[in-house]
């Protein structure tokens, strides 16, 4: 495992453990977390730790033509019961994203200092947002990192039921209009794999970025 320094550099992804740990330390400046998005390597990691930089060998990712949408999801989206905006409340979708309760996990891995940072990045016009509403509240969204041609997807939430499907399928089909490659998720869930995401080799993804 790699110990970064100040110097804005990541050590080669291929030197990354079995478990996708590639370097701890360094910094969450907009630099190094743009570098970082760039090679294929993202931050995680929680409240006291160092932080701990990712490049997994199995990257779950979403080509957009690829997108499922089921069909009591296309029910949802017909009855028009949301409204969808984008990048209009970015520093609400990520406090949400950071203090809503999450049953499969012992806290948040949003620390303070990784909020804002990400909203650094979004004063760069890096981080980006999806926002889901009924009525005049914010009940779904997510965030990512957009890399022009990628879109690394970071955190959603969802206050009710189906609000973080319709943000991530919004997404995917204005990205798809825009002729992205494809969505980062990162790792494996089943959540994003219902809609269509699956694993493809680390290799397979830097050729994409």
């Amino acid at each position: 495992m790699y110990i970064l320094t100040e110097k804005i550099a990541f050590p080669s992804v291929d030197l990354a453990a079995e478990d996708g740990i590639l370097a701890i330390g360094g910094d969450l400046s907009t630099e190094r977390l743009t570098l970082a998005y760039q090679s294929g390597i993202f931050p995680w990691f929680n409240e006291g730790e160092p932080i701990i930089w990712y490049s997994p060998k199995d990257r779950m990712v979403l080509f957009p033509e690829e997108l499922k949408i089921s069909k009591s999801m296309r029910k949802v989206i017909r009855d028009q019961r949301f409204k969808v905006t984008f990048n209009t409340a970015f520093e609400q979708v990520l406090y949400h994203c950071k203090t809503i309760y999450r049953p499969e996990q012992g806290g948040t891995w949003i620390t303070d200092d990784m909020e804002n940072a990400y909203l650094k990045m979004h004063e760069k016009g890096l981080a980006k947002s999806v926002e889901v509403w009924e009525g005049d509240v914010l009940v779904g969204g997510l965030y990512g990192i957009d890399l022009g041609t990628v879109f690394c997807g970071e955190s959603m939430f969802s206050t009710v039921s189906n609000a973080s499907k319709v943000a991530f399928i919004y997404l995917v089909e204005e990205l798809k209009k825009e002729n992205y490659k494809l969505i980062d998720c990162q790792v494996y869930n089943d959540h994003l794999a219902s809609l269509g995401a699956r694993e493809i080799d680390r290799i397979d993804f830097l050729k994409y970025l």
